[in-house]
């Protein structure tokens, strides 16, 4: 497909999937027949300036149009790359006017994004063909984000906005990832980008808040990133399974001393709000502190114990 200026010669899930794979390809064809011009002129030089047909040497002048020739047109070549990577990065980096704005927050280790009516999802949610700005920051260390199947990667520094911004092509579902190591989570550290048609988004984006209250528990710990480290069926990650932790007794290291404890509604609350209080035998004391209000907190240990 062709773009503003013809430009953009793949399309692609997003606009700037389309603009990255025309320059890719550019510079990859480029590399390709020059390779294959190289190498073709190499092994006629062999044949034809082998020693068997030339036994005694001769003294080869300069031609200086051959030298000019092979400086200006790679200049040429290299100077169009440029232009290609200038114009596309100049594209990439300046959302338009109209483009809807999406915080980012990165944290350890999970994605929380916040859109302007106080919407809030660990899954990014947008509608097809509408410009999304995203305005990323962290909590606490560098990571960035990377949607491989739109090409684009970002930064999300601690104290600072970055940016970036895209529109989508097609309806779906593609992966984002952190690329910036950021502890022993960093691999869990996964999200998705859902692409809605945009009837679809509005009755999401209106309704999203008032989930059923059996789904806001589940909701919460999704949102504040809980999942990323634990699970709610049984299986351990970093963090122990939420599955049957309501009531059992659970082996802990609490200043300096081991003891067992009873994982009551006390002992869920502060190990939410002070983590490193009780360390859990067998797991490192990593967990960051997460901020929840008190309806928040109740609401996340009701369905804990929901989880038998």
């Amino acid at each position: 497909m062709c773009g503003t200026g013809c430009e953009m010669i793949f399309l692609g899930p997003s606009n700037t999937a389309g603009k990255v794979e025309s320059a890719f390809i550019y510079i990859v064809a480029m590399c390709v027949a020059l390779l294959i011009i190289i190498t073709v002129l190499m092994i006629l030089f062999l044949i034809k300036y082998n020693r068997k047909r030339h036994p005694q040497h001769e003294e080869v002048k300069e031609n200086l149009t051959l030298e000019i020739i092979w400086t200006v047109i790679p200049t040429m070549l290299v100077l169009l790359m440029f232009y290609f990577g200038w114009v596309d990065f100049e594209y990439l980096r300046h959302p338009p006017p109209d483009a809807m704005p999406v915080n980012v927050i990165a944290s350890q280790w999970s994605w929380l994004f916040v859109y302007d009516n106080g919407n809030q999802s660990g899954v990014l949610r947008v509608p097809i063909n509408k410009p999304i700005k995203l305005i990323m920051t962290s909590k606490d260390v560098i990571h960035s984000l990377f949607i491989p199947a739109f090409r684009i990667k970002e930064d999300c520094v601690p104290g600072m906005k970055t940016h970036l911004w895209f529109s989508t092509n097609e309806i779906g579902s593609y992966d984002i990832f952190c690329t910036e190591y950021c502890g022993v989570g960093h691999s869990h550290m996964l999200s998705k980008v859902v692409v809605m048609q945009g009837d679809d988004f509005e009755r999401w984006y209106k309704t999203a808040g008032a989930a059923a209250p059996e789904n806001k528990g589940l909701k919460l710990l999704q949102d504040k990133g809980c999942l990323g480290c634990h699970t709610i069926d049984g299986t351990p990650k970093i963090g122990p399974t939420f599955k049957g932790l309501s009531g059992s007794e659970v082996t802990t290291t609490t200043n300096g001393k081991e003891r067992v404890i009873v994982a009551d509604e006390e002992y869920i609350k502060r190990s939410i709000l002070h983590p490193d209080a009780d360390i859990v035998k067998g797991y490192q004391p990593i967990m960051p502190t997460i901020p929840v209000t008190d309806e928040e907190l109740h609401t996340i240990i009701d369905f804990i114990k929901t989880l038998k």
